[in-house]
């Protein structure tokens, strides 16, 4: 294949991704200079069609973005009316724990509001449209360009490859898009922003991110049985003590229930599945009294930043910075990030206007202002927590939530993260096997007929876009040590080990990319990391309708 030649084009300004971070950047930056060209891409079909969440939006940042948002209709309908959260001893019992706001604040939903992230995005792209902010859907950031050391802009990846990387018959080169400064809003984990982080080791002198798996199903239920704005969330069963996670009902528009499940990424039981650690909690009785008679609509599911506070990286580099949950602004005792995501893009605007006028080649002060912003206090304020758990145990650290939250995070010590979530993982020799009951299909399924309602798109003849660094290692490493965990922390069945029950035959590896719903879970969970996620084309992946 000979030299590419490549389309260019030139922006005062480029995003990459089309969250609330992105999106929020962008319109605050048409506020402060209409005149600025700026460029949106985001490699979903259409905005919103990548986006997970419960979600639960505390309408802060909104409020300073587009102050009249309910006059510009907002598909933010259904307002917390009540809440309700609960341990679970076991499969059967339940412990109402009382929010009580003097003592858990970050639990108080009082003024928030229960919809869909991707239909909110949605409405926040087109209230940049109409700024005349240029939006490119269908558009995966494949690579960086730097130049001289600072970052100049992104390639866009190449369409109609064939799966061996040759050129097919409906080829077309991937675009370099160049601007002054380039904002990256992919999201946790995002794959330019792990190039980025790696080049100018943006996380020299903090602590590894850690992460949870969100697993999340649309469901809707008899009218009998829905109570509009009532969010309830728990902790506890079928998750042992030194496992993290817990999960959540929403419920929200017209009879519809968003259901979902978190787990902490630094769990270490090879054994364990976060896709049916999520179906079994839905049969304790507090979920499946909700969802039995209701119909299940959606799936998806979502890696997310867990660090907090401990793991942000360094924000700035030359040409550009990191916003949202690229750099890891997630409150997690909160169980929020959308508002951080979007005041960090709007501190991230009002800083490139001022790096524009100064002519900075690295805009610093961002790092400044977010250290200065609600966001940092917010963070600050809850650091402890959720470190607590990786350090004590649920138990314990339930307790000691409640102290930390009683006087704010004001205590002289800071837990660390010590281990990034793929070295916790412990040997399959070392490691007890769940119980998992096989799904009766009203109340709990399977993997196959849940990615089935994700609305997955690849290409069946394009690049693999899942690679392993070094294909040797899985035998050795992923087989013999771990027994395959990939086949079970990704919750769309991409992974699966062929011939390992035939004699004389190794077993092998195989990958179903085509099953792929961009969680990013085998990134950060293979043992050696010898897992990469790269942009497919352009497009590929999940197509969340409308409530996910």
């Amino acid at each position: 294949m000979g030299e590419v030649v490549r389309e260019q084009m030139e922006f005062d300004i480029l995003i990459v991704g089309g969250g609330p971070a992105g999106l929020s950047a962008a319109i605050r930056l048409k506020q402060l200079l209409p005149s600025l060209e700026i460029c949106l891409i985001e490699k979903a079909s259409e905005i919103g069609a990548h986006i997970v969440s419960g979600v639960v939006i505390e309408p802060t940042a909104l409020n300073e973005l587009i102050p009249d948002w309910q006059q510009k209709n907002a598909p933010l309908d259904t307002s917390v009316q009540h809440e309700a959260f609960f341990y679970l001893p076991n499969e059967d019992k339940s412990i109402n724990i009382p929010i009580i706001k003097s003592i858990m604040p970050q639990m108080d939903n009082e003024g928030n509001y229960v919809g869909s992230l991707g239909d909110f995005c949605r409405w926040l792209a087109a209230e940049a449209e109409a700024m005349d902010i240029q939006i490119f859907p269908g558009f995966a950031g494949s690579d960086l360009i730097i130049e001289n050391n600072r970052v100049m802009g992104v390639v866009t990846g190449d369409m109609g490859l064939e799966k061996d990387g040759s050129q097919g018959g409906n080829y077309v080169p991937g675009m370099e898009l160049r601007a002054k400064y380039t904002l990256f809003a992919e999201g946790c984990r995002g794959s330019l922003s792990k190039k980025l982080m790696g080049f100018f080791n943006l996380r020299q002198g903090v602590d590894p991110q850690t992460y949870g798996i969100g697993i999340k199903e649309l469901w809707e239920i008899p009218q009998e049985k829905f109570s509009a704005g009532y969010i309830q969330h728990s902790f506890g069963w079928p998750l042992d003590n030194r496992t993290y996670g817990g999960s959540w009902l929403y419920h929200f528009g017209s009879n519809l229930v968003s259901c979902g499940f978190v787990l902490g990424l630094d769990y270490e039981n090879t054994w364990l599945s976060p896709f049916d650690e999520m179906q079994r909690v839905k049969k304790h009785p507090i979920i499946r009294k909700y969802l039995e008679g209701g119909r299940r609509i959606g799936y998806s599911a979502r890696a997310l930043s867990e660090g907090g506070y401990q793991s942000i990286p360094k924000l700035t580099f030359p040409g550009g910075l990191l916003i949202g949950d690229a750099a890891g602004f997630l409150n997690v005792p909160k169980i929020k990030g959308t508002h951080t995501a979007m005041k960090s893009g709007m501190i991230a605007a009002e800083s490139i206007v001022e790096a524009l006028n100064t002519q900075q080649a690295e805009p610093m002060i961002y790092q400044f202002r977010i250290r200065k912003s609600w966001v940092y206090d917010e963070l600050y304020q809850v650091r402890n927590i959720r470190p607590a758990f990786a350090k004590f145990g649920a138990k314990f650290a339930t307790l000691y939530t409640g102290f930390d939250s009683l006087v704010r995070g004001k205590v002289p010590w800071t837990f660390r993260h010590r281990l990034a979530d793929n070295d916790k993982l412990k040997a399959a020799s070392l490691c007890v096997k769940p119980d998992y009951p096989k799904p009766d299909d009203k109340l709990t399924f399977s993997r196959e007929s849940s990615v089935f309602l994700a609305n997955i798109d690849h290409r069946d003849d394009q690049p693999v876009h899942l690679k392993l660094k070094n294909p040797s290692i899985w035998k050795t490493v992923n087989w013999d040590i771990f027994k395959a965990p990939e086949t079970r922390y990704c919750p769309a069945g991409v992974y699966e080990v062929v011939d390992a029950d035939h004699e004389n035959q190794e077993p092998k590896l195989q990958i179903n990319a085509q099953n792929c719903i961009h969680c990013k879970t085998c990134d950060i969970k293979d043992p050696t990391q010898n897992i990469d996620w790269e942009t497919p084309e352009g497009g590929s992946g999940p197509n969340y309708s409308g409530g996910m």
